[in-house]
């Protein structure tokens, strides 16, 4: 059960199943949590090629597993740690809400505007045929899109808070790519906990 259940919002996106939990963790824990995760966390940025060019990513990363299993996306491969008792908690909390199992957390470190991931969907391999994806926002909010495959103008948008958990389920990474871009405003770091499942 999450803490606010009554608050699950259904996005309305044609062939995909998204919800949205805006207060899935409460304001003043949500920010413990990021201030221990943006310490402790062992950050590392990867580059990335594009186009044929080697660029450095524009976030920091970090994954976390209880498998054992890579997980490769963009040409980068990574090799998980073993789960902290913090993420163990987040993840077990997750997974009721969820209803469904995760072996694999991938934490991203957007540190300013400038830092960014380009329209893509988690589709690899390794995920499965309909993978669930959850992504859990610490730190501060950010503008998160999504743009439907077929129809590339079908551009949606929506603000995710601090403490929010995005469900993403079903056949919504073969119909949606999503993105977090870049902006101009001033804005505070985020971290951001996507948990998924590897497949062996």
């Amino acid at each position: 059960m999450s803490l606010f259940p009554s608050q699950a919002q259904q996005l309305d996106l044609p062939g995909a199943d998204v919800v949205y939990y805006p207060n899935f963790i409460g304001e003043e824990k949500a920010l413990v949590l990021f201030e221990q995760l943006l310490k402790e966390t062992p950050w590392q940025q990867d580059d990335i090629k594009v186009f044929g060019k080697v660029y450095a990513q524009p976030r920091l990363t970090a994954l976390y597993g209880s498998n054992n299993i890579a997980y490769s996306y963009s040409n980068i491969t990574m090799l998980p740690q073993p789960f902290t008792a913090l993420l163990e908690g987040l993840r077990n909390k997750i997974e009721q809400e969820a209803n469904c199992s995760f072996t694999t957390c991938l934490l991203n470190l957007y540190r300013d505007g400038k830092d960014s991931n380009g329209w893509h969907s988690d589709d690899e391999k390794e995920l499965g045929k309909n993978p669930t994806i959850a992504s859990l926002t610490l730190g501060a909010g950010r503008v998160f899109k999504f743009r439907e495959k077929k129809a590339k103008t079908n551009v949606s948008s929506l603000f995710l808070e601090p403490g929010s958990l995005l469900l993403m389920r079903g056949e919504t990474q073969h119909n949606w790519q999503h993105e977090l871009p870049k902006t101009s405003k001033q804005v505070q770091p985020r971290i951001n906990l996507t948990f998924r499942k590897l497949l062996g």
